[in-house]
Parts: C-alpha cells; structure tokens; sequence
C-alpha cells in the first residue's frame, strides 16, 4: 500500500513541522509499512484470544494519600513566594487569560 505524499505534507501541516523533499519520501515509504503491518495483523483471527489488561495480577495497588518530607512550615514556604494571594502562591497565568 503506497501512501501518496500528499498525505504526508498533510500530516507534517498538521503537526506543524517542515519537511524537506526527501523526508516526504522516506516518511512516506516508513508510513507505507507501518500501514501494511496494521493490514496483516487484521487478518489474524483472535476471537478465542482472551483480553489483556495486564499481566501481573496486581489488583488496586494505590499508594497512601499523605504528605510525607515536608519540613517547611505553610507560613514560611508562603514568606518565600514572590506573590500571594488569599494565602496560596499566585503564579502567571498558563492559559493566556488572567484572572
């Protein structure tokens, strides 16, 4: 199965990413593959093949929620911060929205 490369000047507009000529190529020929793999591992039958969701047979392993290793006092630690407010850290927004 040949993938055309205008899939690939698609896919690379989508990811955002420049590719020269010969990327395009040999992007299209790896993408190929892998495409044609997927094609072959349709064909196998696994209707008696029963589902995996994992294969240590642990079950619930959660970890304890507590703080542990922390020797700064909230005051303190809040003394330090260049900025607060309403007794938490403010920080500059990551969203591009301020608040």
């Amino acid at each position: 199965m040949g993938l055309p490369q205008s899939e690939v000047e698609h896919m690379a507009k989508l990811a955002r990413i420049e590719l020269t000529g010969t990327e395009k190529s040999k992007y299209a020929e790896q993408l190929s593959a892998i495409l044609d793999y997927v094609e072959e591992l349709k064909k196998l039958d696994i209707t008696n093949v029963p589902d995996v969701g994992q294969i240590t047979g642990l079950t619930d392993q959660l970890a304890k929620d507590e703080i542990a290793g922390c020797e700064i006092l909230r005051d303190e630690l809040l003394r330090n911060a260049p900025t607060t407010e309403k007794g938490y850290i403010k920080v500059k927004s990551v969203l591009g929205r301020e608040t």
